[in-house]
């Protein structure tokens, strides 16, 4: 049985059609995303499940006692509460079995004989979802998610309140879990570690993505919402483009010949007498038909029109910096570096939240100054600044009037053109540019930016995290122009797939303070990763396989060079161990998920590089000893 059916499901919010008869079911075990344009409804959907929005007709069926979670697409508020209490409410309806429980259990059974029953129904419903120990899975959720459970959420960054709200998401163990924009706010570490937990996570999972890496390695499954209708398409996300385009194809060639046919019966009704005559009143009945079934079709949907306005070419030379440091609380977020951005660079920018992409982008801007070094702008420069924090926009403001400044035109190529005609490109219909920005979807909202960002002419285009909340087809779109674009380009984005698709080279920050330049997009730069691990650690080689002499197996102990290997190894276990008690006591005190990520980082990660070679160290030493003892015998 489905965890959950819908069945003609409709929905509409003023004159906009949400879901328009509606059927669909998810079962158990399923990693389904849905997908559409900005603004379709796909989170309104989302929140049908839950509850929180009532269709308008239509039949919802549900399993009994369905345990739905869901991870919304803002970030939580940050409200006056602790990390660890927030996670539980994601345990609230268990809470609330437990205090019936409690109250019934006091009830004289002899006055109350309902009673017994009652709190045997309570009792087998707590067991099955494993209510009596709600403390202990609290607890089990911040082990798992490396949770700064003293902290109050209102002291976190936007990246790990977006992990704390996972983990209340957790909590209750759902059997159908809902993402929203899951891999908004999170650092490529992060988002790569949810794809694993997400892999192993034994529920049913409905998800909303413009990640296209994500969606490709997570889903068995393609919702796609258009217009109110749902299609389904089974397999991965690169199965759902082969066979939608064939699905297109096949659907334009059986459309052509209904309206070859049309046309002829049409031509037909035409001749007048003939068609009137009683005999021909069933052609004429089918005639009405054809037409109604034209009116109901889908056309196919205008596509986006980017413009990017360029400026007159630069000078050769856009940017030099020249041995830039800069701190943060005694912490180097920069240091020493040195960068040439010459004129037609497609730069990316790849780094973990906190570690400095954004105060790196204001001081090659010329907008932060650094604590030393040089920053040199070239000449003829017009920069366009797309910020992440959306800071120019006016909610109270209508796209339009944000767009214009209040005008009706806007200069494109120095010709006036219409902001409505222009918006349309943008994927506003004239009625939606007429809307108040407040009221907007997080993706419409960034597709304002972007329509108010390319209007300005410019030869250096800066895109602060560009890709947050977009339509995966605006999305392919903005790659499409962004490489026929003449100037030069600086990115910070944790999409990879964007980046393997516009960039040229990446500024990676490997370490503290540390940016290294590599050539090619973000895959390239994950494989040249790979190979260096490899040439730094031969343990990771293979060797080649050597026949043996049996005359040479004569040995009966250990060779000088292994035993000495032996003999030192508790030693070096010893020291692993302490210095892992030692990180652990840093990690656990009050202050350090308040302290900045490029501080808390390394910390982290010296105590997995420790817990690691401790690993190594210990199958190392059994390894060794059991040899000798073989050799012995």
């Amino acid at each position: 049985m489905p965890l959950i059916t819908f069945d003609e499901v409709s929905l509409e919010f003023g004159d906009q059609l949400i879901l328009n008869n509606v059927s669909l079911a998810l079962e158990s075990g399923e990693r389904v995303c849905l997908i559409g344009r900005n603004g379709e409804g796909k989170s309104t959907l989302m929140n049908i499940i839950t509850g929180s929005v009532e269709a308008d007709s239509g039949e919802i069926v549900k399993q009994s006692h369905l345990r739905v979670s869901q991870l919304e697409q803002g970030l939580p508020q940050e409200r006056d509460i602790s990390v660890k209490d927030y996670v539980a409410e994601g345990l609230k309806h268990l809470q609330v079995l437990l205090s019936d429980y409690e109250k019934l259990s006091a009830v004289s059974i002899e006055k109350n004989p309902t009673a017994l029953r009652e709190i045997e129904g309570l009792q087998q419903q707590i067991e099955a979802e494993g209510g009596w120990n709600i403390d202990q899975r609290v607890e089990t959720i911040i082990s798992e998610l490396n949770l700064p459970s003293s902290l109050n959420l209102n002291q976190l960054s936007g990246g790990w309140r977006r992990r704390v709200a996972l983990g209340k998401a957790l909590a209750s163990n759902p059997q159908l879990l809902l993402l929203d924009e899951p891999t908004n706010h999170l650092d490529l570490t992060t988002i790569e570690w949810l794809e694993k937990r997400i892999l192993n996570f034994k529920g049913a999972i409905l998800f909303i993505t413009h990640d296209r890496a994500f969606l490709q390695r997570l889903a068995t499954r393609i919702l796609e919402l258009d217009r109110g209708k749902i299609s389904s398409w089974p397999g991965t996300y690169q199965n759902y483009l082969i066979n939608k385009e064939k699905a297109l194809e096949s659907e334009a060639k059986a459309n052509a010949l209904f309206d070859k046919r049309l046309n002829e019966e049409e031509i037909w009704i035409r001749q007048g007498i003939k068609a009137r005559r009683t005999r021909n009143e069933g052609r004429v009945r089918a005639l009405m038909s054809m037409r109604n079934e034209v009116s109901k079709r889908l056309k196919p949907q205008s596509k986006a029109r980017i413009h990017i306005e360029e400026a007159e070419q630069s000078g050769r030379k856009v940017i030099e910096a020249y041995n830039i440091c800069h701190s943060y609380t005694d912490e180097p977020l920069i240091d020493k570096l040195s960068l040439k951005v010459m004129r037609g660079d497609r730069i990316g920018l790849v780094g973990n939240n906190g570690v400095g992409k954004s105060t790196l982008l204001k001081i090659i801007l010329g907008e932060i100054k650094p604590d030393s070094g040089t920053v040199k702008i070239g000449t003829n420069l017009e920069i366009a600044y797309f910020d992440q924090l959306r800071r120019t926009l006016d909610p109270e403001k209508t796209i339009a009037q944000i767009i214009g400044d209040g005008g009706d035109y806007i200069k494109l190529n120095g010709k006036p053109r219409h902001v409505i005609g222009y918006l349309r490109g943008f994927l506003f219909t004239a009625k939606r540019a007429m809307t108040k920005v407040k009221v907007l979807s997080g993706g419409e909202k960034n597709r304002v930016i972007l329509a108010k960002l390319l209007t300005r002419p410019s030869n250096l285009l800066v895109l602060d995290e560009p890709t947050n909340d977009l339509d995966i087809e605006t999305l392919e779109v903005l790659e499409d122009k962004l490489l026929e674009y003449q100037g030069t380009l600086i990115i910070v984005t944790h999409d990879r797939e964007f980046l393997d698709n516009v960039v040229s080279s990446i500024l990676v920050f490997e370490d503290t303070g540390v940016i290294q330049n590599y050539a090619g997009g973000f895959s390239d730069w994950q494989r040249r990763g790979i190979q260096l691990a490899e040439m730094d650690n031969p343990e990771v080689k293979k060797a080649p396989i050597k026949k043996t002499d049996d005359k040479k197996k004569t040995q009966r102990k250990l060779t000088y060079k292994l035993k000495y290997e032996l003999d030192s190894l508790p030693g070096k276990i010893d020291t692993f161990e302490e210095e892992i008690k030692r990180l652990h006591e840093e990690i656990n005190k009050d202050d350090f998920y308040s302290k900045p990520y490029n501080i808390q980082q390394p910390i982290l990660d010296e105590l997995s590089f420790n817990q690691s070679e401790l690993d190594k160290a210990i199958s190392r030493w059994d390894e060794l000893e059991n040899l000798e003892r073989d050799l012995n015998q």
